[in-house]
């Protein structure tokens, strides 16, 4: 009876094989999957802008007002606005001024209307009147109406009208400021064809007895005995 030996040759094979496929499984590195590659970009992204939210936001608060002292808002100081002046008409029941006296003037269709002489607390005398300009051309003032020995410094005003107290043989002259401009309406305007302008001035006081006083206008007519208000 012949004995079959198994040769270990074969056994051996087969070990070494199994050895290969486990190696093999041991040194093959996993690839990732699809799902774990996008998850990992989605939350890179919504990292990404969480930063960028967050960035603005305090961006934000670095721009916002600091509140005052007594617990509001800080605004910054708005510029005072310029204002012009305007004229505005009178109200339609306006009472008229009062004229106390009128004299015509050099020029056809100009006179002047006196609507105030009156005595003031600080030892002055204003005096208000219009100027009337129912002519055909423009009323300018020019130097006309200031006082010559001031030069330029009466340009467009009337610096040149003075009060006589004939009875004590004595004149009143504008008022004068610190730089010797006169305290009456200055930079005056030409008065257009049928219209009028107000313009006033101030005099040093007469003697409390002096009641009444002529105004001298130049290149209008005298105005005597003009009675002096308080």
């Amino acid at each position: 009876m012949r004995t079959t030996t198994h040769k270990p040759a074969a056994f051996s094979s087969t070990r070494e094989k199994t050895a290969t496929v486990h190696e093999t499984i041991r040194t093959t590195p996993q690839q990732p999957s699809n799902s774990t590659s996008i998850a990992k970009i989605v939350l890179g992204i919504t990292l990404l802008l969480l930063m960028i939210v967050s960035g603005c936001s305090k961006a934000g608060t670095n721009r916002s007002e600091e509140p005052s002292a007594s617990g509001g808002s800080a605004r910054p100081a708005s510029s005072p606005q310029a204002t012009t002046a305007t004229n505005t008409p009178a109200p339609a029941n306006a009472a008229p001024a009062v004229v106390i006296a009128t004299a015509d003037g050099e020029r056809a269709g100009t006179r002047v209307e006196i609507t105030e002489l009156k005595r003031l607390s600080d030892n002055t005398v204003n005096l208000k009147f219009s100027i009337v300009n129912n002519g055909p051309d423009r009323f300018s003032f020019s130097y006309d109406y200031g006082d010559p020995d001031q030069g330029a410094k009466d340009y467009s005003t009337i610096g040149g009208v003075t009060l006589v107290d004939g009875a004590n043989k004595k004149k009143y002259f504008v008022v004068r400021d610190s730089e010797n401009n006169c305290v009456c309406s200055r930079g005056l305007k030409e008065i257009p064809p049928s219209s009028r302008g107000n313009v006033w001035a101030k005099f040093p006081a007469p003697p409390e007895d002096v009641q009444k006083i002529s105004i001298v206008i130049p290149h209008f007519g005298p105005i005597d005995d003009a009675p002096i208000s308080r």
